[in-house]
């Protein structure tokens, strides 16, 4: 019984570490990091916040949610409320995002998935253009307004310079 929990643990951690090395071999990522949800219970008041810094405006970005939940996340959807704050603390672009986390009529969960843990990078802005260069805070709100809100076990952001970029 001990034993199996253990054993339980540990192989969510190489899970863990394995999505974590799949996701980050990125090389158009300027920025990659993620917040762990504790307890897997995201309480409206709790808002993850990634700050990072953008140096060339002449480029275009993509930013998105990296979301990660277990099988036992009760929707097939997750709305958040985004915010992106420059460094004088203005929001300059906010939106409502729904997430689809599973197909809506048969339930099965989509994105990356090793056992009950499921990984899904969904884009939040496409080829967006910053302003100015600066720093710039990528704030997230969880608004299905049910408090806590069950099974997502991580909210991250990953900002990458487009594909076109690359070409130029």
């Amino acid at each position: 019984m001990v034993f199996a929990i253990y054993a339980r643990k540990i192989a969510r951690l190489f899970v863990y570490l394995f999505v974590f090395t799949l996701l980050s071999c990125d090389s158009n990522s300027v920025f990659k990091d993620h917040e762990d949800i504790e307890d897997g219970q995201w309480y409206l008041k709790n808002e993850p916040s990634f700050t990072f810094e953008i140096t060339d405006t002449t480029k275009t970005y993509n930013i998105y949610y990296l979301v990660r939940n277990s099988i036992a996340y009760p929707y097939y959807n997750l709305y958040v409320k985004r915010f992106l704050i420059n460094d004088k603390k203005k929001i300059v672009n906010e939106a409502l995002n729904e997430l689809i986390l599973m197909d809506e009529k048969t339930g099965k969960p989509m994105g990356d998935g090793l056992g009950d843990l499921f990984d899904h990078k969904i884009i939040a802005l496409k080829n967006y253009r910053f302003p100015r260069a600066g720093k710039y805070t990528f704030k997230v709100r969880q608004y299905m307004r049910q408090d806590p809100l069950p099974a997502i076990l991580s909210m991250g952001v990953s900002v990458e310079s487009t594909a076109s970029n690359q070409q130029q």
